[in-house]
C-alpha cells in the first residue's frame, strides 16, 4: 500500500482501517480516553504513525501491544488488517492468561444472582448490628 497518502496517516484513521474499532469515531474516543499509547506515551488522533513504531491497545479487558508494519488509510477485509501489523509475543502470552483467569472466574465475584427476600433482611439485620 504504497499511495503517497498513505505515507500522512492519523493514528485512528490507522486504528479503524487495522479493525481495532469499528468506527474512527470510537478509534478517537479510545485515544483521547488514554487507551491507546504510542511508545509508551499517550497520544492524539492526529499523531501520524510511522512504521516499527510500538502501540499499546488497551479495549474491554484486553490489552494488546503491536508493532506497525505497514500504513493504510482504507479499511479492507481482515487478513489484509491482520497485515497492517503483529502482536508481540508478550501481549499474546498475557492475553491468553488473563482470559484463562476470567473463565477460571478468579477475577471477580461470583454471585448467584440478586438477594432474596430472606437474605436481604439478613444483610440489613447485620448492618444495623454493628
Amino acid at each position: 500500500m504504497s499511495d503517497k497518502d498513505d505515507d500522512k496517516v492519523r493514528l485512528d484513521k490507522w486504528l479503524w482501517a487495522a479493525r481495532f474499532f469499528k468506527t474512527r469515531a470510537l478509534a478517537k474516543a479510545a485515544i483521547e480516553g488514554g487507551k491507546v499509547h504510542c511508545r509508551g506515551e499517550r497520544c492524539k488522533p492526529s499523531k501520524e504513525p510511522r512504521v516499527g513504531d510500538e502501540l499499546q491497545i488497551r479495549s474491554g479487558f484486553e490489552e494488546r501491544t503491536v508493532v506497525i508494519l505497514e500504513l493504510s488509510v482504507v479499511r479492507r477485509g481482515a487478513p489484509q488488517a491482520q497485515a497492517l501489523y503483529s502482536e508481540t509475543a508478550e501481549s499474546i502470552v498475557r492475553r491468553e492468561q488473563a482470559a484463562a483467569l476470567r473463565k477460571a472466574g478468579a477475577l471477580g465475584v461470583q454471585t448467584d444472582g440478586r438477594p432474596t427476600k430472606k437474605q436481604r433482611r439478613q444483610i440489613h439485620q447485620f448492618r444495623s448490628d454493628d
